[in-house]
């Protein structure tokens, strides 16, 4: 009985913590303007040389 009861305050829990998140919302979601400063290879195992 113990267990069922444990459960049951443990779904209580988690629901109240969905619909707490839910209310709040999510974030804005904007992107950063500046571009990342990363490579990536023109194909893989190929090797370039610079000068």
């Amino acid at each position: 009985m113990r267990a069922l009861i444990a459960a049951a305050i443990g779904l209580v829990a988690a629901l109240a913590l969905v619909l707490t998140v839910s209310a709040i919302g999510a974030p804005d979601g904007t992107t950063s303007p500046h571009p990342l400063l990363t490579t990536v290879p023109s194909a893989p195992g190929k090797i370039t040389q610079t000068k």
